[in-house]
Parts: C-alpha cells; sequence; structure tokens
C-alpha cells in the first residue's frame, strides 16, 4: 500500500493523536546495543558515531540509569505519508515553532511521530489539529 504524497491531502487528513506516556531519548554504545535492545524495549533506534540513541519510556531510562535531557510525548499523524511526501514535515515544524515548540520528528513507513516537550503537549496537539482546518 503506497503513502500518500499530496501535502493537501496529508495536511487535511493527518488526525493527530497524544500518547501522554512520557518518552526520552538516550544513548548506549555500539557494542551494546544487543545486549540492551531487549531489555530497553526502544520504540525507536538510530545508529550514530557516538553511540545508538534510543527513544525509550522514562521508566525504563530511569530503571536503567541512563541519562536523558527532557522528556516528551508523542504524537501520530493518523494518516499513512509516503516516505517520498515533500512539505509535511515542514508544515508541522512551521506550526509548532510559531508557538514556540521544540519537535523531534521520526517518520516510521505508515505514520509520522513527532515528539514534543510534555509541558506543551496540549499546545502542540492544538496547533496540529489547526493544521488540518
Amino acid at each position: 500500500m503506497t503513502g500518500v504524497k499530496d501535502i493537501h491531502v496529508l495536511l487535511k487528513t493527518m488526525k493527530p493523536i497524544l500518547d501522554e506516556e512520557e518518552y526520552v531519548f538516550a544513548t548506549i554504545e555500539s557494542r551494546s546495543l544487543n545486549e540492551n535492545i531487549i531489555r530497553l524495549n526502544p520504540i525507536a533506534t538510530f545508529r550514530e558515531a557516538e553511540g545508538i540513541t534510543v527513544v525509550i519510556t522514562r521508566i525504563t531510562a530511569e530503571k536503567s540509569k541512563l541519562s536523558f535531557d527532557a522528556v516528551f510525548n508523542k504524537i501520530t499523524l493518523e494518516v499513512h505519508s509516503s516516505l517520498e511526501a515533500v512539505g509535511l514535515t515542514a508544515a508541522i515544524s512551521t506550526a509548532l515553532t510559531a508557538s514556540n515548540i521544540s519537535a523531534n520528528v521520526i517518520a516510521g513507513y505508515y505514520h509520522d511521530h513527532i515528539f514534543v516537550p510534555i509541558d506543551k503537549s496540549a499546545l502542540a496537539l492544538s496547533a496540529l489539529f489547526e493544521l488540518t482546518q
């Protein structure tokens, strides 16, 4: 199934859904990936030269004694966006920037996920709903 590419259709039908779980971005060493990945149960990973970034729950990070800088909620756009769609991330970033909200966007095959500071998640959700109008 091919995702939606048309920016107008994406914005009109994106249906942002707030996940109130508290998530953090932490890092683990590349050599410890195999032993930690199952235990940490990350919802996302990304390999960088300095180590592996893991997106995990705050509770997991604290139990594992992993440091993190900020706590986020995840907003999922419930539209199957194409990985080749142009403008969706820019439109989201622009709307959130206007409300002074930082955004960390992760694109999955089916949906885009935006991690926003927990104290601004309601405002972020509102800003994203405004884009659907």
